[in-house]
C-alpha cells in the first residue's frame, strides 16, 4: 500500500471507530493496539504522522483514556510511537518490519491481495479496446499534442480570474447542455471555419469526445442494433460502442475513405454509422464528395444517424479546409462531434456534439442525468480564450509545428523510403501512416521497440476483422524534434535490417 505522508488526525478517530464498531473477543486495549500497529507497518500511518490527543481520542471512540493511553504506551515501548513534549504522539520513523509484542498472535495466512475479478461480458469485451496501464508516449504516440508549447501562464491568468469570479449557481448541478458563452462561440467558429449548420442551442458540451459517442450509443442505440464502422478505425469509437451492446459492421477503407458499397452482407439496416471524413483516422485519407453524399443518401434511405468525429480538422498542411459532413445536408441525420483534446490538451476533458433539433433536449436531459454537467468555471475561461483569439493563434502555431515534425519524421525515415517503405500523404493531422507489408514485420518491429521503451501502434489493432491490415501509426506531434528524428532513425534502420533479411519484401 502506498504510505500517506500526513494523515489528518480526525481521520485516525474516524478510521478507529469504525475499527471498534466491529464485532470482537478481544479488549479495547487490545483491538485499539492491533489497529495502530497494523496501519503503521503496512504503510497507512506514515512516519511523521500525528495521533489524536489522548483525551480527544477517548471522547471520539466513546472509551476510558486509561484504555487509549494503555494502547499507546505500549506502540511507544515497541517503537512504533514517539512522544514529543508539547507537541504530541507521532508515528516514529522505523524501518517497516516484524517488531515482537505482547499483544502478538500466532501468524495468519494473509488474504489474496489480488483476487480474481469477475467482470461482466461487456466488461471483458472493453478491455480488449483498452491500452494497458500507463498509456502511450513518446515520440510515436498517436493523437497526444505538442504540451509544451500550450500558452499555460496565459490559460493560467484566465482560468483563475473566471474561477474567482465565478457566480454562485455555478456551483450548483447545472442542467443548461454547457456555459452559454461557450456555445455561443463554438457555434461561430464550427460555422466559419467548418461550414457546419448550427446555433448554440444546438451545441452539446461534454467531458471529451468519448463520453459524446457513449452518450449517442445509449440514446440512440439499443443492444443488438448495427453500427458501421470504418476499417481500420478509430478503437476509442469502438470500445463505446462495443461496450454499449451494438453489433458493429466493419465497413473497408480505401483511398476515398469509407466505401458503403463494400458493407458485408447479411446484416441488418445500421442505425449508427460512424464516420472521419475530412481526416480519416487512422489512415489518414479525405472522403470525396461523390462518397459523403452517397453516404448521405445511405443514411437518410436507412433511417440511420451518421456520427461524424471531426477530430483534427484544425491541421491541415498545403490543403484547403474540407467543409464538414454535417454542412452538405438539409437532412437531421448527422451529429458533429468535436473535441478539444487534440488542438489543446487532453487534460482539459471538453468536447461538444452538434445535434439536430429533435435530439437537443433529450441528449441535454439525459447528459445532465448520467455523467452531471461541470467545469463552467473552465468552460468560461476556454470561451474567453476563443473569443479573444488566442485560439486561433495556437492554432496557426501548432499547425506550423506539426507540419516541421512531420517533415523531421520523413527525414529520418528516408533511407527506409528509398527502399521501399511506404507513408501516407500526411496532408493533415498529427500522424503517419507506415504501411507494411506482413503482419510479421509490424509484430517484429513493435517487439524491438518495446525492447528499447519505444512504443509502436500497430495498425492491425485498428481493425475489427482479424488479422487486419500490417502497418505502423506514427503520432509526431508530441515529441521534441530530436526524440522525433532519433526514434524515426531507429525505425529506418530496423525496417531494413528486417528487409535484408527476408523478413518483409518491399511494399509492392
Amino acid at each position: 500500500m502506498e504510505p500517506v505522508v500526513a494523515v489528518h488526525a480526525d481521520w485516525v478517530s474516524e478510521a478507529l471507530g469504525i475499527e471498534l464498531s466491529q464485532p470482537s473477543s478481544h479488549t479495547l486495549v487490545r483491538r485499539l493496539y492491533r489497529a495502530l500497529r497494523t496501519w503503521i507497518q503496512s504503510g497507512r500511518l506514515a512516519s511523521g504522522s500525528r495521533l489524536p490527543p489522548s483525551r480527544r481520542l477517548a471522547s471520539d471512540l466513546g472509551v476510558g483514556r486509561n484504555t487509549v493511553l494503555e494502547a499507546i504506551d505500549q506502540l511507544v515501548a515497541e517503537g512504533f510511537l514517539e512522544t514529543r513534549p508539547g507537541a504530541g504522539t507521532f508515528v516514529a520513523d522505523l524501518p517497516f518490519g516484524r517488531v515482537e509484542s505482547v499483544f502478538e498472535e500466532e501468524p495468519r495466512e494473509a488474504p489474496d491481495p489480488f483476487p480474481e475479478a469477475s467482470l461482466s461480458s461487456r466488461g471483458e469485451r472493453l478491455l480488449k479496446f483498452c491500452a494497458p496501464s500507463g498509456g502511450h508516449r513518446g515520440a510515436f504516440a498517436p493523437g497526444v499534442p505538442a504540451l509544451d508549447r500550450f500558452p499555460r501562464e496565459l490559460w493560467q491568468r484566465l482560468l483563475k480570474r473566471h474561477q474567482r469570479d465565478a457566480p454562485e449557481a455555478w456551483l450548483d448541478y447545472r442542467t443548461q447542455g454547457g456555459v452559454t458563452a461557450l456555445r455561443e462561440v463554438l457555434c461561430d467558429y464550427l460555422r466559419l471555419s467548418r461550414s457546419v449548420r448550427c446555433r448554440p442551442e444546438q451545441v452539446l458540451v461534454v467531458q471529451g469526445a468519448q463520453q459524446g459517442f457513449e452518450l449517442i450509443a445509449r440514446m440512440l442505440g439499443d443492444a443488438g442494433d448495427v453500427v458501421w464502422m470504418e476499417e481500420p478505425g478509430y478503437g476509442g469509437a469502438q470500445a463505446c460502442f462495443d461496450a454499449s451492446g451494438l453489433e458493429m459492421v466493419p465497413v473497408p477503407v480505401d483511398g476515398e475513405g469509407m466505401d458503403i458499397e463494400r458493407v458485408p452482407a447479411g446484416h441488418a439496416a445500421p442505425r449508427l454509422i460512424y464516420v472521419t471524413p475530412s481526416h480519416q483516422y487512422p489512415s489518414g485519407v479525405t472522403m470525396g464528395l461523390s462518397r459523403r453524399l452517397a453516404l448521405l443518401e445511405a443514411a437518410e434511405a436507412r433511417g440511420a444517424w451518421v456520427v461524424e468525429d471531426d477530430y483534427d480538422s484544425e491541421f491541415r498542411y498545403g490543403q484547403r479546409p474540407i467543409a464538414a459532413l454535417q454542412g452538405l445536408t438539409e437532412s437531421a441525420r448527422v451529429i458533429y462531434v468535436g473535441t478539444l483534446s487534440k488542438v489543446l490538451y487532453p487534460g482539459l476533458r471538453l468536447g461538444y456534439l452538434v445535434l439536430p433539433d429533435a435530439l437537443v433536449e433529450p441528449f441535454r436531459r439525459a447528459n445532465a442525468r448520467l455523467h452531471r454537467e461541470g467545469q463552467y468555471a473552465v468552460q468560461a475561461a476556454l470561451a474567453e480564450f476563443i473569443a479573444a483569439g488566442h485560439f486561433s493563434r495556437h492554432v496557426r502555431r501548432m499547425r506550423d509545428c506539426y507540419r516541421k515534425r512531420q517533415a523531421l519524421l520523413r527525414r529520418a525515415l528516408t533511407p527506409a523510403v528509398a527502399q521501399g517503405l511506404v507513408l501516407s500523404e500526411g496532408q493533415a493531422g498529427m500522424h503517419l501512416v507506415a504501411w507494411l507489408d506482413s503482419l510479421e514485420t509490424e509484430r517484429a518491429l513493435v517487439a524491438r521497440g518495446a525492447a528499447l521503451g519505444i512504443s509502436l501502434s500497430p495498425l492491425s489493432g485498428y481493425c475489427l476483422t482479424p488479422p487486419g491490415r500490417p502497418g505502423l501509426v506514427l503520432g509526431y506531434a508530441g515529441a521534441p524534434d530530436g526524440e522525433i528524428l532519433q526514434a524515426g532513425r531507429w525505425l529506418a534502420q530496423e525496417w531494413l535490417s528486417l528487409s535484408e533479411a527476408g523478413a518483409a519484401s518491399p511494399p509492392r
